[in-house]
């Protein structure tokens, strides 16, 4: 898997290609279904498939106050979307003088000049250009002139249609599993342990602790039973996941995703690399109150500890 961030880096060699253009954000089942038609083509034309698809998000340009929290960064959807067959990643550098481009000149520049393509595949509603004046239509149209031929996939999951929105409206309500269903796979978020405030530790419970921002989707507040893996050596561990602020204790700063490795007090995972896996909700957050507070809370825990147990072993 190459990823190629601008035109420059698409090599010269590249002569033909099949092309498949999104934001595919999650590379949920309904991105599957399209990549599978377009890996069909690359196939049958014997090209490689190259993903076309937009950093940042182009709504963070054109609409920034409502631009979605993103299911996965660049680098992921990358891994994702190698694991279903794609062969490079263009990943265009969106800006307002690229939303200005009409849709035959996002066909020239993209598709025809810099990629070469003989097959392009999206989504139905895909929509390019400014003013989303582009369509499936449009790409048929012009395909003909300009040497490709155009496919639109219906992203049609039954009762419901997947779509990144859908996943964030689970995650939103704290539904893992419904989230899981329409990406085909965990829901999962990765990034760097940092030191917390230590009261986990203090409560028989030490966590790794995982910063969250506005930009990332996570799941609502609460506690889950899930996994925590390592990217740096892939070891993989049963765990309990708190989402949230901990509204027991005053003073806590941000959202984060603390992570209790079931029955490990001994690891050590400042400044590592992790993902952590959502498997099922176990219940929404508690702020406990009065004079037994923390025994209250040292209960709960153990409560999820034991459930977690049961969920996903340990």
């Amino acid at each position: 898997m190459t990823i190629w961030r601008s035109f420059d880096d698409v090599p010269s060699s590249l002569r033909a290609s099949a092309v498949t253009i999104g934001n595919f954000d999650g590379v949920h089942r309904g991105h599957r279904a399209v990549i599978s038609r377009a890996r069909a083509a690359a196939d049958r034309l014997d090209v490689p498939l190259v993903a076309v698809t937009f950093d940042p998000h182009p709504m963070a340009v054109l609409r920034p106050e409502h631009a979605p929290s993103m299911l996965t960064g660049l680098d992921e959807r990358a891994v994702l979307l190698a694991a279903v067959g794609v062969d490079h990643v263009l990943a265009l550098p969106f800006d307002l003088a690229m939303a200005q481009w009409s849709p035959q000149e996002f066909v020239d520049r993209v598709l025809v000049e810099a990629l070469h393509a003989r097959a392009v595949v999206v989504g139905a509603n895909f929509r390019f250009g400014s003013k989303a004046a582009g369509d499936v239509a449009f790409l048929r149209e012009a395909g003909p002139s300009s040497g490709f031929e155009a496919d639109g996939v219906e992203l049609d999951g039954g009762p419901q249609v997947w779509s990144s929105t859908y996943v964030r409206t689970c995650l939103a309500a704290g539904d893992v599993a419904g989230a899981a269903e329409a990406l085909g796979r965990r829901v999962t978020v990765q990034g760097t342990v940092v030191r917390g405030d230590q009261r986990g530790r203090e409560l028989g419970y030490p966590t790794a602790n995982v910063p969250t921002d506005a930009l990332t989707a996570v799941p609502a507040d609460g506690v889950y039973a899930g996994r925590l893996r390592r990217l740096d050596t892939g070891e993989t561990f049963p765990a309990a996941i708190s989402v949230g602020t901990n509204p027991t204790f005053e003073g806590v700063q941000g959202r984060r995703v603390e992570s209790y490795v079931l029955d490990r007090t001994d690891l050590d995972l400042y400044g590592v690399q992790v993902e952590v896996e959502f498997v099922e909700r176990l219940r929404g957050m508690v702020a406990f109150a009065g004079a037994d507070a923390l025994d209250a809370l040292k209960a709960q825990m153990a409560d999820d500890v034991e459930r977690t147990r049961g969920l996903v072993g340990g």
